[in-house]
């Protein structure tokens, strides 16, 4: 959550548990464009939960992404072939909130 912090403005009652992340990602998948079936894949991929997290990371970055969906396909396509790893996305998140902080300072 501290890496992601955009996903809560759209939490119907907040965000306490992993059952209200998976279903504000839920939520936010097709306001972003993705399709049912990238997110059906991922899900399938990574797992629920790693899926939801990497949807509220696009939804971060959505402003640099041209394609939600496509961006996800990719990362599916990497993570099926055993080249995608959760913690660099979440870092480099948590390190922009960071240089983000420091500029407001």
């Amino acid at each position: 959550m501290q890496a992601c912090t955009e996903i809560a403005e759209y939490a119907k009652g907040g965000i306490s548990n992993w059952r209200d992340f998976l279903a504000t990602a839920a939520v936010v998948r097709p306001m972003l464009g993705i399709s049912p079936s990238a997110w059906e894949e991922a899900q399938i991929v990574m797992g629920e939960v790693q899926a939801a997290v990497v949807v509220a990371c696009i939804l971060e970055r959505s402003a640099a992404i041209n394609s939600a969906g496509g961006y996800l396909r990719g990362l599916t396509t990497r993570a099926a072939a055993g080249e995608f790893s959760l913690g660099p996305i979440l870092m480099a998140q948590i390190n922009s909130k960071l240089r983000d902080q420091k500029r407001r300072a």
